[in-house]
């Protein structure tokens, strides 16, 4: 028999299958997605790799087939589907198979494992007190405290044991070999959700809520799988709907992976998911210790977990029979993985899905336009919640024009009229949620007088300040000089806007000195629980003011929280990037549906210098149809996702010169593959950043209306980049889709 195998080295001239021939000793004993040792190279150099599959026959001379070494100690497998997942992926996004097997690995070496170990006591009562009162005749008293302690309480904690009765490990020894007792050791699986998170739950859902879920069940219990989106308001109650259905289909001796967008969801999210669910619940996130992730893989492998929670890595669980996969916010950028393959959880949740006979559930507030496209066209079902649960009303939400705050000679980050809301709301013991909104900082240049922003004439996109005095288009490359006075208006008010979160919080406690402030950034998450410690204080009204970044505005339910403040909502709207009109009515809404979540009413203060952009005027309305209409129309005129599909090409060198005839080659080459010109090509260009420590950034954009013309054209230019020494010295990149530009 003969194995094939993956060497474990990321190169484009190594992404290909090597046949190793399988040693007598080891027959039996590989499975698909085992890390082996292989003579490798020349110099037969042991090196790692991973079966892929088997074979009798070879495509090589077999007498110059080699010798698999032996099985990687410690290694996990990787399960079959898991390698034929990777397989599509590497396909798909680009990269090598190595990458791609790396990716669906969510755990690869074994940890050391915790033991239990339980003193037995194996004597019966009666015997056991004739055995007490021979210890105490031979004056054997440690003997006799062990006995004794066991005799109240038949079955006892190897360590609280020895401490509590004050005996050694060699007196247990000696009564274990009298057979007096018996110690057994149980595997103990360290558990990363809080031991409070036990309370079951019971929900009565709406009518609205009951409607979405037999449409799921009707298909479901019929054998028609599919893609599903709930849309539904903030506050609507998707939650709950995606526990039914889960519950439902647990029934049915299935499991269920629900992925959400970020850690700091993670807490709220399990607490709710443990009530309904207890303990076969899991999680698995990168903040975990790797022995708590191994531990959870092992509590999957042994049927003890039914519903992994956790960000995009969750989607790699590997559970035997898969039924339905949850994705929450599934609008959000973090779904896209930013290593190679830059694949999309979404896409790869429904390849995953498909392959093995589940369901896929998005859900979303505001669903991303890709999602709410397929649902226009057919290939998605849309499952909609129009109305909050309970009483709660959405909330009023007000557009501040910091335009004219700046005519009053009101320069400060608070406008007046969310200064006075905030002193309102203290004054009333109700809690408050400030939003700045950093997404998307990429030093575009506005003019806070008028609103005016530097656009790129040819791509509508915002131009980038760079520090050599430019503006520059990440897309087409076109540069003009930094402006000093705005052209619409002549003001000297044109430049960035430079404010953090840190000064924003300084401002906020001068301001307000009596306010109880906690600040929920990166510096202030960086350690392990960080997330939950500032989450619980704010849900246990410890604090009365929250500000942070988009992490605060995500998915989180406070129902104290009666007014959010967004901070410089432009931000994210001017970004040097197509989605920027998408992105910022995804995050005003989001913000917005923080507000007024239980009995009070809610309020929202947007503060802008553009009060008329469309993203901002239909988040405030909470008018998402509106704003899909509007936005697809651009799309449309532009030829970006989802109108049609995109194409990065990211190239990296430590020479500017060959990068740039690198990209002309490539360019030049799809010419020769396209000739009739179906695929438009921008670029070469810089990305914002342009040069990292010495290596220079290039990137060329592909646009087609159909995905698999430029999945075509990806694997023509791999071939190409392979055949071509030049190419050698260069690091090369694809992006599907991507979320933005580079």
């Amino acid at each position: 028999m003969y194995a094939d195998i993956i060497i474990d080295i990321t190169h484009e001239k190594l992404d290909k299958i090597f046949q190793y021939r399988i040693p007598s000793h080891l027959e039996g004993m590989l499975k698909i997605g085992m890390e082996v040792l292989v003579p490798f190279g020349r110099y037969n150099k042991e090196t790692k790799g991973y079966v892929t599959g088997f074979s009798e026959k070879v495509d090589y001379d077999p007498e110059k087939i080699k010798e698999i070494s032996g099985i990687v100690e410690g290694s996990i497998a990787i399960e079959a589907k898991l390698v034929a997942l990777a397989a599509w992926m590497k396909e798909y996004y680009g990269g090598t198979m190595i990458q791609a097997l790396k990716t669906v690995i969510p755990i690869k070496r074994q940890e050391r494992t915790r033991k239990r170990r339980t003193v037995v006591l194996k004597l019966s009562e009666e015997e056991g007190k004739e055995k007490l009162k021979l210890y105490l005749h031979k004056n054997q008293k440690a003997r006799a405290r062990l006995l004794s302690g066991l005799l109240e309480q038949p079955g006892q904690d190897y360590e609280l044991l020895t401490k509590k009765l004050h005996v050694t490990a060699a007196v247990i020894k000696a009564l274990e070999e009298q057979g007096v007792i018996e110690i057994r050791t149980e595997q103990m699986f360290r558990n990363p959700i809080p031991a409070a998170a036990k309370e079951k739950e019971s929900v009565t859902l709406t009518g609205e809520q009951q409607k979405a879920v037999e449409a799921f069940w009707q298909d479901y219990e019929q054998g028609r799988t599919g893609t599903y989106l709930v849309y539904g308001v903030t506050g609507s109650g998707k939650t709950e709907v995606y526990m039914e259905m889960i519950g439902r289909v647990l029934k049915k001796g299935k499991q269920a992976i629900v992925l959400i967008p970020e850690i700091a969801l993670t807490y709220q999210t399990v607490m709710r998911f443990y009530g309904r669910f207890g303990d076969r619940v899991s999680i698995l996130h990168s903040r975990m210790s790797q022995g708590e992730r191994y531990d959870q893989m092992e509590r999957v492998k042994a049927g003890e977990v039914d519903v992994m929670i956790g960000p995009r890595s969750a989607l790699f669980t590997p559970f035997p029979n898969l039924g339905l996969i949850v994705i929450d916010e599934e609008h959000e950028g973090t779904y896209k993985s930013e290593q190679v393959p830059r694949y999309h959880a979404r896409e790869t949740a429904i390849h995953r899905a498909q392959e093995e006979g589940a369901s896929v559930v998005l859900g979303s507030a505001t669903p991303s336009l890709e999602s709410f496209y397929a649902c226009k066209t057919g290939r998605f079902t849309m499952l909609e919640l129009k109305n909050r649960t309970g009483e709660s009303a959405l909330p009023e939400v007000f557009i501040t024009d910091m335009r004219e705050e700046l005519r009053r000679g009101n320069r400060s980050i608070l406008s007046g009229k969310l200064e006075e809301m905030i002193r309102d709301r203290l004054e009333r013991k109700e809690q408050i949620m400030l939003f700045l909104n950093r997404r998307g900082y990429a030093g575009f240049v506005s003019c806070r007088a008028c609103g005016y922003v530097v656009k790129c004439p040819h791509c509508d996109v915002s131009l980038s300040a760079h520090r050599n005095g430019k503006l520059v288009c990440h897309y087409c490359g076109y540069e003009t000089p930094l402006l000093r006075s705005c052209p619409s208006c002549g003001s000297s008010y044109i430049g960035g806007f430079r404010a953090g979160t840190q000064q924003v919080e300084e401002l906020v406690r001068r301001t307000f000195p009596e306010a109880r402030i906690l600040r929920m950034d990166m510096d202030t998450t960086r350690k392990k629980d960080g997330y939950e410690k500032i989450l619980e204080t704010f849900a246990d009204e410890e604090a009365d003011i929250l500000i942070g970044t988009q992490m605060i505005v995500k998915g989180h339910d406070f129902p104290k929280v009666t007014l959010v403040g967004v901070l410089a909502a432009d931000l994210s709207l001017y970004s040097d990037d197509y989605r920027s009109g998408e992105r910022t009515f995804q995050l005003l809404t989001q913000a917005a549906g923080r507000a007024g979540r239980g009995a009070a009413s809610g309020q929202v203060v947007i503060q802008t210098y553009s009060p008329d952009h469309y993203s901002i005027q239909m988040a405030a309305a909470q008018d998402y149809e509106g704003f899909y209409e509007e936005e697809m129309g651009y799309r449309k005129l532009m030829g970006y996702p989802p109108a049609s599909h995109l194409l990065a090409v990211l190239l990296t060198g430590p020479e500017e010169e060959r990068l740039l005839e690198a990209a002309g080659y490539l360019k030049e080459f799809l010419g020769r593959i396209d000739p009739g010109g179906r695929i438009q090509v921008i670029g070469p260009a810089s990305p914002y950043v342009g040069k990292v420590n010495d290596v220079y950034r290039k990137v060329l954009y592909l646009k087609e209306k159909e995905a698999h013309i430029l999945i075509e054209a990806k694997n023509r230019m791999e071939q190409y980049i392979e055949a071509n020494r030049g190419f050698q010295t260069l690091r090369i990149q694809f992006d599907l889709d991507p979320m933005g530009v580079f």
